[in-house]
């Protein structure tokens, strides 16, 4: 039975130096984690230098996420690089007939079903780690939101500097000059 997600990049593994090049579009069939708006659309290029799996490429989704200040859902535009190793171990069967290259699980979360990389969890790794780690709407820190006043939520200002130190700036003048 083959799998959509699974992209067989043995012909790069047994043949070091060939390169497999792809374009991929993927909706991300039940992820739950985040909301796409439209597929995550990139490309991947494999290559193998006989003891080592290189993937590069560069993947872009638009995502609806929160702000970190008001929790009003926010459109963003995710553009990140794939730039991954994976341990190869084995002769490529371009240079034995009796034994061939595979890649070598190292990982927790599998990204490998042999020597089929899982496009999805790639991806999917790769647009978690990538998204916005605090999201503002327009009005961000700085000016007051509708959006969070209407949700109770008050931004505290809070008494800034310290104040056993305020008698030692009258010691210096504006200028930067001390006073004797």
């Amino acid at each position: 039975m083959k799998r959509d997600d699974l992209l067989d990049l043995n012909d790069a593994l047994q043949h070091p130096g060939r390169r497999v090049a792809v374009d991929i579009a993927t909706a991300m069939p039940g992820e739950s984690e985040f909301e796409l708006l439209g597929e995550v659309e990139g490309f991947i290029e494999a290559v193998s230098t006989g003891n080592m799996l290189l993937l590069t490429g560069e993947f872009q989704a638009r995502c609806i996420v929160d702000c970190a200040r008001c929790g009003a859902p926010l459109e963003k535009e995710v553009v990140y690089p794939v730039d991954e190793q994976f341990p190869v171990e084995g002769t490529p069967s371009a240079f034995a007939s009796d034994d061939f290259a595979k890649v070598v699980p190292e990982e927790d979360y599998p990204l490998f079903e042999g020597n089929a990389l899982m496009v999805e969890a790639l991806v999917h790794q790769g647009l978690v780690v990538n998204l916005p780690v605090q999201p503002l709407c327009r009005h961000g820190w700085d000016e007051p939101c509708p959006e969070a006043e209407a949700r109770g939520m008050t931004r505290k200002v809070f008494d800034e500097g310290r104040h056993e130190f305020d008698r030692l700036a009258s010691l210096k003048s504006p200028d930067g000059e001390s006073e004797e």
